[in-house]
């Protein structure tokens, strides 16, 4: 009976501290800014994961905007998935996000603008060590979020090296919810479209020269590429970022296309889109018989097997290019005619340059070939590999993630797996796209007053 009225007394009493301030926001405006008590939280229990708190069943309230126009309701699980992004540890991620949303009930302050809500979560990252290098990037990657800038992170790699978990993982630390696999593009297409794809993969197969392979290897990365053109285009329209994974991505086609730059430039320097075209043929041209003719030249010293396949990629898809950059020109004339300013100036209003990033994973031979054998080993379709199969297996995958990390000369960062060194790894890349994403930021600005 004792128990039932303290508990009664006790939800009185929050009742009524909520009725005496429901509008408790601190900022500079005309409420008077308020001393927040910021007791020592070494009481508060680090709770397993998936464990609730009472806090969790308080509804704090976060204005946004000058005049506090809407709200949203706080979430400490965000909060830590913030946290997370700025290579904070995540059972610490846990710690401060509790801390805040205790902070602010037991202050009452169960209405609070986003500035101050930012002010005391800095204040407790402060207090745990985290200080103006951890901010920084909170900010940075909250300005990310707010200008919509479109990202594409593509993890390219053979078969067996990885990919799929350094996918995963890096969308898990950055916050990112949309991961793309192509292999399961490339079974879309294979099936449910006349898509002249086969169901035997393309290292598996037989093939007269290396040229060979990594021309049809290149062949099957350019319609799979289209299967995920939706997808692109929907996160260079809307400013989602992306992460495509898989066998099927060859870095050149990402490369050479990038859809939102090439038309919005042309747009600009050019009046006429049709000669921007033109000017685009041309360019490929020209940067076609400069290919052959290096590799004419080379292959009197050395001859090179992949430089070959590359020209002979190259010659195969000139056609396509062309008919690519009619495409582009046809909708940067739509885009244009929509990015008109609203007091008819005729300018356009052009969006944030979408950063791409290409990773190539790769292996030591002698790991990467004990994985392919356990692969191989624990394949359930009862097809089984002679020998000679499997060392022209493994040939193949050797030359094809040569050819993939032979894009390294043109920015394609090349990534070594091991099983031994994989956290290290998995922090450097880390840092590494927050150091792409923060550059991406600063030239869409520079490039915005102009």
């Amino acid at each position: 009976m004792k128990d039932r009225e303290e508990s009664s007394s006790s939800s009185s009493s929050m009742t009524t501290t909520t009725t005496n301030n429901p509008n408790g926001i601190i900022n500079n405006g005309e409420h008077e800014p308020r001393d927040i008590n910021i007791r020592s939280f070494s009481s508060v229990p680090s709770s397993p994961r998936n464990a609730s708190s009472k806090y969790d069943f308080v509804k704090v309230n976060v204005w946004l905007g000058d005049n506090a126009d809407h709200y949203y309701v706080l979430s400490r699980f965000l909060v830590c998935r913030m946290l997370t992004v700025t290579k904070i540890p995540n059972h610490e991620a846990i710690k401060i996000s509790l801390e805040l949303k205790k902070l602010l009930i037991d202050n009452s302050l169960l209405d609070v603008s986003q500035s101050d809500l930012e002010t005391n979560l800095f204040k407790l990252m402060e207090r745990r060590g985290y200080g103006e290098e951890y901010i920084n990037r909170y900010n940075m990657m909250t300005k990310f979020h707010h200008q919509r800038v479109p990202l594409v992170i593509l993890v390219c790699g053979t078969a067996c090296v990885g990919k799929s978990t350094i996918a995963t993982q890096l969308a898990q630390r950055l916050n990112l919810p949309n991961v793309l696999q192509t292999d399961m593009v490339y079974e879309l297409l294979r099936t449910a479209t006349d898509a002249p794809l086969t169901s035997t993969p393309v290292w598996t197969r037989e093939f007269g020269s290396s040229e060979e392979l990594i021309t049809e290897f290149c062949r099957e990365c350019r319609i799979v590429r289209k299967g995920l053109g939706g997808d692109l285009k929907k996160a260079m329209k809307d400013g989602k970022p992306i992460i495509i994974e898989g066998r099927h991505l060859d870095p050149s086609i990402y490369l050479m296309n990038d859809e939102n730059k090439t038309p919005s430039n042309d747009t600009e320097k050019n009046s006429s889109e049709t000669n921007s075209s033109r000017e685009l043929t041309s360019d490929k041209n020209l940067e076609a018989g400069s290919s052959n003719t290096k590799e004419s030249d080379n292959s009197a010293v050395k001859p090179d097997s992949q430089d070959v396949a590359v020209a002979s990629v190259e010659a195969i898809d000139l056609s396509e290019k062309v008919t690519q950059c009619k495409i582009n020109a046809e909708s940067s004339k739509d885009a244009e005619k929509k990015s008109k300013s609203a007091d008819g100036s005729g300018k356009t209003k052009s969006g944030p340059e979408p950063i791409v990033i290409s990773i190539v994973l790769k292996m030591s031979e002698f790991d990467h070939k004990a994985l392919l054998e356990e692969w191989i080993s624990s394949r359930t379709s009862g097809e089984k590999y002679t020998s000679k199969e499997k060392d022209r297996l493994i040939t193949n995958l050797k030359t094809i993630e040569d050819y993939l990390c032979s894009f390294n000369s043109q920015g394609v960062t090349v990534v070594n797996i091991s099983a031994t060194t994989f956290p290290q790894t998995l922090d450097s890349l880390h840092n590494y796209l927050l150091q792409r994403i923060e550059e991406g930021i600063r030239s869409s600005e520079n490039e915005g007053p102009k």
